[in-house]
């Protein structure tokens, strides 16, 4: 037999066996089985938090003061107070992580240092396309019942990636047997409209069988020039208690998202003198004819048996296709002989580009899990396998005639003052090769939490992945991958008293690369490792829920360019393997309901990356970030009446890179900046109500990507939203 299938059979057999726990199971339309009464009860008191366990970081179903690492909730009732619509948004207001605007579609999230690259889907790993030019960073949030973050290395759950942190999407599920839901219609600044349907119910008399529904419809235009979007979100997933011991649920989701004038890249920040440009918030370099559509589709299985003796058997398919269509223009200010004239407004050109694509994943993956007997103490353990195929397919449609040289498409912009002066070219009927790949991925993981003792606790697990890679790239043969990687994952909590639990864990994560030596061999995978020591506390009751944590991440095998290599027509550049990238600093949350009607969520996190050589890398993210929700219901004088505000601050960024016009080095800085947002809610009844969110309310002017010396993005001005919900 397979070495790597032994302990899944070792597990199976011990869940069959009468005699492998003492804990009984439970109806299956509850969320989770029972567990042994000496586990730890959450009562949570307040809407910014979760008593549900949790399976993104270890798959054992712990809870928040359970997982030794930092994790943090974004609630459904958070997202409502604060008007949150996307994954975007989210991340922009979530502790500890931060974005950075590509354009109008992609977008780069980051935290204590690195990028994130690893997004689960109730749980599932799930891949997206590079910066999610797929839509994915912009997709609704309306379909999703929370947002996890567990910050730093993630790979048991995860597999391959970066040691920043995971995104966990948790969908809404059909609980109710009720008839329940809820309309929302709101209109905002810039012609916003927008309409939201969320509905459950039970399907049959006794309500073994329920169903939810969400439906979103949402039109706009924008603080940008001739940028107008559009959004569609369908949403539907019907849960079944075939037995008392075992749920089935299926169900799928349709999002479709269509901003037309998008805009591709950034604003030039260069005039041919060398000086620094300073444009309109509304300024672009998208046109009327400019767009890009997404459409993204999810369909998922999820099947759950509790065994008599408490051990639970989860199966999962989730099936995601995601297609994008778009016609763009990129504006090229970042050379001597592409700059703007201050006086009449010329000297750029453009690139026109016609493309579309198809991102398809097919996942499978099992997992078992519950308690066993030992040393006269309980203990739990999980055991998971998974499979997943992601297929990645691209072409491009070059326009006629092509501009430049005849080989890259280059056409003089004209007086950008007066932009847009660049009418739709005709484009090619044939496509031109892009991309063609597909990526397997394969993972055995398995983790326990032994109780040494009623107040030590010890996590322990490994997972062991492989990772291939093969196809196509924009004419460059792909085929490289790692197989049999072990990925370690240990953590220790101890209670110093009943509200007060310190923990410490050690993470890793490792990354696949196609990069080459000059050899013309691959370059290791890069390695991530993940220091963290922490305190997890409770006050008031269990009210209010606290987390200090320090943190060492340390990465490997960073390629970087070989300066010794002789350049071959087989291999241009080689790369070496640089040790020894790190970053170290500290998060502290504070969330709950310090008394009866005031919610808190506030956060601040803190990182120093160097590479080998002491020098500062990611310096265009923020490495100081404090981010603040609240909310405050008058319970005892004007109960209808809810008021709340948050403010968000984050750090100078800044990047270095050359002025195109001075040929001399350049930085280019985004000095730190809060911005101050605020809402007010009034229960006309007690099914009804209106809201108003206004976010940046001093309406600060800022770059929301500053990571090229050559151009910059601004960030969203002044906006207000008018909403009114009906619930039933």
């Amino acid at each position: 037999m397979n070495a790597r299938v032994v302990p899944l059979a070792a597990a199976i057999a011990m869940a069959l066996s009468p005699l492998a726990a003492t804990a009984t199971p439970q109806n299956a339309d509850k969320e989770k089985p029972a567990k042994d009464e000496n586990l730890e009860r959450i009562k949570v008191t307040g809407k910014y938090t979760v008593s549900q366990n949790l399976d993104s970081a270890t798959g054992l179903g712990l809870t928040l003061r359970e997982t030794p690492q930092s994790v943090s909730i974004m609630t459904d009732e958070r997202m409502f107070d604060q008007n949150i619509d996307t994954v975007l948004e989210v991340v922009n207001n979530a502790v500890g992580v931060s974005a950075s605007e590509m354009d109008n579609v992609r977008n780069t999230f980051y935290a204590r240092g690195f990028e994130i690259s690893n997004y689960q889907i109730d749980g599932v790993p799930t891949s997206w396309s590079i910066a999610g030019d797929a839509g994915e960073t912009i997709a609704d949030v309306a379909i999703y019942e929370r947002v996890e973050f567990v910050r730093g290395a993630t790979g048991l759950l995860t597999g391959v990636g970066d040691p920043s942190a995971s995104i966990n999407l948790v969908r809404k599920h059909a609980t109710s047997k009720e008839f329940e839901g809820y309309i929302n219609a709101s209109v905002g600044r810039w012609n916003s409209k927008q309409v939201t349907a969320d509905v459950g119910s039970a399907l049959n008399a006794s309500g073994s069988i329920r169903g939810r529904a969400v439906i979103k419809v949402d039109d706009s235009e924008s603080h940008v020039d001739f940028l107008e979007e559009s959004k569609e979100v369908f949403y539907g997933v019907v849960e079944a208690d075939i037995t008392n011991s075992t749920l089935l649920r299926v169900g799928g989701s349709y999002q479709h998202h269509e901003p037309k004038g998008a805009m591709w890249g950034f604003l030039p920040a260069f005039y041919s003198d060398g000086t620094y440009t300073d444009w309109d918030v509304s300024k672009t370099t998208g046109a009327d004819w400019t767009n890009w559509e997404t459409t993204s589709t999810n369909y998922f299985v999820n099947l759950n048996h509790v065994f008599d003796n408490g051990w639970e058997l989860l199966a999962n398919y989730n099936g995601l296709k995601a297609d994008k269509t778009s016609k763009l223009l990129y504006i090229n200010g970042s050379d001597s002989q592409n700059l703007l004239d201050k006086e009449t407004g010329t000297g750029l050109k453009a690139q026109r580009y016609n493309s579309d694509g198809e991102n398809s994943q097919n996942s499978f993956d099992v997992q078992l899990k519950g308690q066993f007997s030992g040393f006269g103490r309980l203990h739990d353990l999980v055991i998971g396998a998974l499979y997943s195929e992601h297929d990645k397919f691209a072409h491009t449609f070059n326009p006629q005639p092509l501009g430049g040289d005849g080989t890259y498409d280059q056409v003089p912009v004209g007086n950008f003052y007066e932009w847009p002066n660049i009418e739709e070219p005709q484009w090619s009927d044939e496509p031109t090769p892009g991309e063609d790949t597909a990526t397997e991925e394969k993972g055995f993981y398995a983790a326990t939490r032994l109780a040494l003792s009623d107040s030590l606790k010890l996590v322990v697990g490994g997972r062991v992945s492989s990772w291939d890679r093969d196809g196509v790239s924009y004419g460059t043969v792909v085929d490289y991958g790692d197989s049999g990687v072990f990925v370690p994952y240990a953590g220790l909590l101890y209670d110093l008293t009943d509200n007060h639990r310190l923990y410490a864990s050690f993470t890793e994560i490792f990354n696949p690369q196609n990069r080459k030596d000059t050899n013309g061999n691959f370059l290791d995978p890069l390695e991530g490792q993940s220091n963290e020591l922490g305190l997890k506390s409770t006050f008031l009751n269990d009210r209010l829920h606290t987390s200090i944590a320090v943190f060492k991440i340390e990465q490997d095998n960073l390629a970087v360019v070989d300066p010794n290599h002789e350049s071959t027509p087989e291999l241009q550049t080689a790369y070496i393997a640089e040790q020894g990238t790190e970053s170290t600093g500290f998060e502290a949350e504070i969330v709950g309901q310090p008394v009866d009607g005031w919610n808190i969520s506030a956060g601040y996190s803190q990182h120093e990356a160097e590479n080998a050589n002491g020098m500062l890398v990611n310096t265009d993210t923020p490495d100081k970030l404090f981010k603040l929700f609240t909310t405050y219901q008058f319970v005892e004088f004007l109960p209808e009446l809810t008021i709340g505000g948050g403010a968000n601050w984050q750090g100078d960024v800044y990047s270095t890179g050359m002025n195109p016009a001075t040929l001399e080095m350049e930085t280019f800085t985004q000095d730190a900046y809060w911005l101050v947002n605020l809402m007010a809610r009034y229960k006309l009844s007690d099914n009804m109500s209106l809201q108003l969110n206004v976010a940046n309310l001093f309406d600060e002017k800022y770059y929301s990507q500053a990571g090229f010396a050559y151009g910059y993005r601004y960030g969203t001005p002044r906006d207000y939203t008018l909403s009114f919900n009906y619930k039933f």
